[in-house]
């Protein structure tokens, strides 16, 4: 019996570890790690939050794109509720060398109305290698909205949507970017490096909440870094 209770805390205790790991702190904030590595470290002189996708919790199939990338990875801020305003981040992205996809795009960028276990949530998020490549094709791609779990990139990349969950903005790999998401009455636009105008609009969400916390987000092939997290509520 005494073996069996010493047994039992051990269990426990170990069960706490675990819970806690699966938090970090950064710019005084408290995040839940979701389907990512993340750590806090030191970059071009000053602390930065990395981030990659941990391919150990979720599976990564390059002959089930739909199923696969587009998921809740990312780190969500822990008890945060957001309805209206704005989201501003700096990020930078650059390829995993070897890269698990021969195709990837430094993809990085802000989750929002993320509910409580992760099950629904809408992104916009960029493909910065797109956005200065030789190709209008790949360029007209290099910014994406998608709603978690039903409407990913492939499915709005449909025709019936018209094109309007991607477009261009002037980005690219390994610089910093400044993004500036404001959300409001149903809307979400962003604004990249502090332009006056917007680089995209979204007046169609697909996401089924209207609020919920904000994740720093990265998908497969990347190493994502974050600093500078601003949240303005309206």
């Amino acid at each position: 019996m005494f073996t069996n209770k010493i047994l039992s805390l051990i269990i426990f205790m170990m069960s706490g570890i675990n819970y806690f790991a699966q938090t970090i702190q950064f710019e005084r904030k408290e995040f839940e790690i979701s389907n990512v590595k993340a750590s806090v470290i030191d970059f071009e002189g000053e602390k930065v939050l990395k981030l990659k996708r941990d391919l150990n919790k979720i599976p990564f199939d390059i002959n089930h794109l739909e199923k696969t990338v587009d998921e809740p990875t990312f780190v969500k801020l822990k008890n945060k509720d957001f309805e209206n305003g704005t989201i501003e981040v700096k990020v930078y992205s650059q390829i995993q060398d070897p890269s698990p996809f021969e195709f990837a795009q430094g993809f990085i960028g802000l989750a929002f109305s993320i509910n409580k276990d992760n099950s629904a949530f809408e992104s916009i998020y960029l493909r910065p290698k797109a956005g200065r490549s030789e190709q209008q094709f790949a360029r007209n791609h290099s910014v994406q909205y998608y709603a978690y779990p039903d409407f990913k990139f492939e499915k709005l990349r449909q025709p019936e949507f018209k094109g309007q969950y991607e477009t261009y903005a002037d980005t690219g790999l390994q610089e910093w970017i400044k993004l500036k998401i404001e959300v409001q009455n149903g809307r979400a636009i962003l604004y990249v490096n502090d332009q006056k105008f917007p680089s995209f609009i979204v007046n169609e969400r697909k996401g089924n909440s209207r609020s919920g916390s904000i994740g720093l987000w990265v998908d497969i092939g990347t190493v994502g870094y974050f600093k500078d997290l601003k949240i303005t509520r309206y």
